[in-house]
């Protein structure tokens, strides 16, 4: 998926997520705000977006979503149990239905001991929580976008699962 894709991905996301009454959040470190916005620019989107995060320090990731922190100081924030950590301290702080999270490293340089590239999608629902490992190419911007799209594609999924 490209970046031309994304409006139409986060339409079908909102407007799942309206027909289901279903309402979503965001934690996000490495988009830092791409996904809410993608799904905020869809008119509409106020029925269904109860917020999103913003994490892109350990101490907002702690402090607000509830990530471990010693998990935090042993594995760094590229990691996936950090990324499902995330995902449900989304839901919990915005009380939503469903939330995604993002994290992983767009470059230029390796973070937390993983490569540019490496990054975790989380997730989490009333079915339960997750994380998916992704390994992207590509500069930063093609990296944070992929990141946004792989989001939003997994919030999509989400909602239809929860009818």
């Amino acid at each position: 998926m490209g970046p031309a894709e994304e409006p139409s991905l986060a339409r079908r996301t909102v407007e799942a997520a309206a027909a289901r009454s279903v309402t979503v959040a965001t934690a996000e470190s490495l988009t830092a705000g791409l996904v809410a916005a993608a799904l905020a620019d869809v008119p509409g989107s106020s029925a269904v977006l109860r917020g999103g995060v913003v994490s892109y320090h350990n101490d907002v990731k702690s402090g607000l979503l509830a990530v471990d922190p010693a998990l935090l100081a042993t594995s760094g924030s590229v990691d996936a149990e950090v990324a499902r950590q995330m995902a449900v301290g989304a839901r919990s702080a915005c009380g939503s239905d469903l939330a995604v999270s993002t994290t992983g490293v767009a470059g230029p340089a390796a973070h937390d001991g993983q490569d540019v590239g490496t990054v975790f999608i989380g997730y989490a629902g009333p079915a339960g929580s997750g994380a998916e490992r992704l390994d992207l190419t590509g500069d930063r911007q093609a990296i944070r976008a992929a990141s946004r799209d792989a989001a939003l594609a997994r919030l999509l999924a989400l909602v239809r699962d929860d009818t």
